[in-house]
C-alpha cells in the first residue's frame, strides 16, 4: 500500500466548500480633535458624515474638532454626528479617524484591537509609537500608503496638488510684503518683463506650481535629473516650457535671474541638497525661496524649518519660506480633499464586512496597512526603525 499524507476519510469525495458571502458591517467612527502643533484639518466634512450616517454608520466627533477648518459642531450634528466633549469617549470608538498620527497618550485611550486610520509621517515618528500600537493590538491604516486602481497614492497626490498651487500663491504674497518684498506682481503685464520662477523637482508639487505660475503668466524653468519626469510634466502641462537636468552652471544662471525659487524635490530618505549657500548668495536681493520639501530636509542649503505663525526669515538678502505643513494653511480645502478620498474607502470597508475582509479583496487598501493586530507589516517602516516585520500576505489569505 502506497504511503499518503491523507486519511482514508479525506480521500473520499468531499462536499464542495463555497466562499461565504460577504456580510455588511456597521462602522462606529470616532474623530478626535487634532492636538498636533499647527494641525487645522479634519478627516471628514459634514457632507461625508451625512453620507456615512445615511448608510447606517455612527460617527462621534469631539466638540470643536472642525472649528479650525471652518466647520461648526452644529453642522456636524445636523449631518447626523454625535458630538461629545469627552476625549476618552471618542478614542474608545472601534474606528479612529485622524489627520496626524496619535500621540502615545492618545493610543493608550484607544480600544483594544481597534482600527486606526491616519497619516503615519514616518520621518517624524519614534519607535515608541509602534510599541504602543503593538501593546493595544491595533490595526493601522496609513493615508500615505493607500493606493488607487492606477497604482498612484491619492492622499499624497492631492495634498501635493495643494502644496504646489499654494507655493506660488504664497510667493506672490511675499513679493509684495511691506518690509521685505520688492513690490512685484507675480505674472505678465503687457510691456513689463514677466516674473521668473525656478522650480527644482518635477513631481506633482512641481506640476501644480508650474501650472499656477504659468496661469499667472510667469516664465517657468523646471530642473530635475529624471528626463522621464520632465517629459511627463511637459505632457501634463500640455505645453513646452524650459526644462533642464540639474547642472550647476545652468541652475545657477536661472537662480541669479529668478524672482521666485520653489524646492519640490523628493528623496528616498532625505531630500538631496541641490542649491548650495553660495548659489543662494548670488540670487537677487528680495527674491523668494519656498522650500516645499522642508519636511524631509529641504533642497536649499540655507533652509531652516519655520512655523505658520512666523513663516519667513531672511538670509543672504533672500526671503525664505520653510513651513513643513503647507496644506494645513488651506485647512478647509485640504479637509475636503482628504474627506473625498477617505469616505469611499470607509463605505467600501463596511460593504465588505470590516477591514479584515476588505483588505482581502482590495489591494490598494491592503497596501495602506502598516500594522495588523499589533504586528508590523510594512517593510520600509520595519527597516527604518529596525523592528521585526511580518508579510501581510502570510497573515491574510
Amino acid at each position: 500500500m502506497s504511503l499518503t499524507p491523507f486519511t482514508k476519510q479525506q480521500l473520499l469525495p468531499q462536499e464542495e466548500k463555497l466562499e461565504v458571502g460577504k456580510q455588511r458591517s456597521d462602522l462606529f467612527i470616532g474623530i478626535p480633535k487634532e492636538t498636533s502643533y499647527q494641525e487645522r484639518r479634519i478627516c471628514l466634512i459634514p457632507d461625508a458624515v451625512a453620507s456615512l450616517v445615511a448608510h447606517g454608520h455612527r460617527v462621534m466627533i469631539e466638540a470643536g474638532a472642525g472649528v479650525s477648518s471652518s466647520y461648526s459642531d452644529k453642522e456636524f450634528s445636523d449631518a447626523g454626528a454625535e458630538i461629545t466633549s469627552d476625549t476618552r469617549k471618542v478614542f474608545s470608538c472601534p474606528v479612529i479617524l485622524k489627520v496626524e498620527p496619535p500621540t502615545i497618550q492618545e493610543i493608550e485611550m484607544m480600544a483594544h484591537q481597534g482600527l486606526l486610520i491616519s497619516a503615519i509621517q514616518i520621518k517624524t515618528q519614534k519607535k515608541e509609537y509602534f510599541e504602543a500600537l503593538a501593546s493595544k493590538k491595533i490595526t493601522g491604516l496609513a493615508f500615505e500608503f493607500i493606493k488607487d486602481e492606477d497604482g498612484s497614492y491619492p492622499a499624497v497626490k492631492s495634498l501635493s496638488e495643494i502644496a504646489g498651487t499654494a507655493s506660488v500663491l504664497i510667493a506672490s504674497e511675499l513679493m509684495i510684503n511691506q518690509k521685505i518684498g520688492k513690490g512685484l506682481l507675480l505674472g505678465n503685464i503687457t510691456g513689463v518683463p514677466p516674473t521668473e520662477v525656478v522650480i527644482v523637482g518635477a513631481g506633482t508639487v512641481a506640476e501644480y506650481a508650474a501650472r499656477t505660475a504659468l496661469g499667472l503668466g510667469a516664465n517657468v524653468k523646471v530642473f530635475d535629473n529624471s528626463i522621464t519626469k520632465l517629459r511627463r510634466l511637459q505632457n501634463n502641462l500640455n505645453q513646452r516650457i524650459f526644462t533642464s537636468t540639474i547642472q550647476e552652471k545652468v541652475l545657477l544662471k536661472a537662480l541669479m535671474r529668478c524672482d521666485v525659487a520653489i524646492g519640490a524635490m523628493r528623496g528616498k530618505n532625505r531630500t538631496p541638497i541641490v542649491v548650495t549657500e553660495t548659489m543662494v548668495e548670488r540670487m537677487k536681493k528680495g527674491a523668494v525661496i519656498i522650500d516645499v520639501c522642508i519636511d524631509t530636509g529641504g533642497c536649499f542649503e540655507t533652509s531652516e524649518v519655520t512655523t505658520h505663525e512666523k513663516p519667513t526669515f531672511i538670509k543672504n538678502n533672500v526671503i525664505h519660506y520653510c513651513v513643513p505643513n503647507i496644506p494645513s494653511r488651506y485647512s478647509k480645502t485640504a479637509s475636503m480633499s482628504i474627506s473625498n478620498i477617505i469616505t469611499p474607502f470607509l463605505l467600501q470597508i463596511a460593504e465588505d464586512g470590516g477591514i479584515e475582509s476588505s483588505i482581502r479583496c482590495n489591494y490598494g487598501l491592503k497596501n495602506g496597512i502598516y500594522f495588523y493586530h499589533g504586528l508590523l507589516t510594512n517593510r520600509p517602516v520595519a527597516e527604518w526603525f529596525n523592528i521585526p516585520f511580518r508579510d501581510i500576505n502570510l497573515l491574510i489569505f
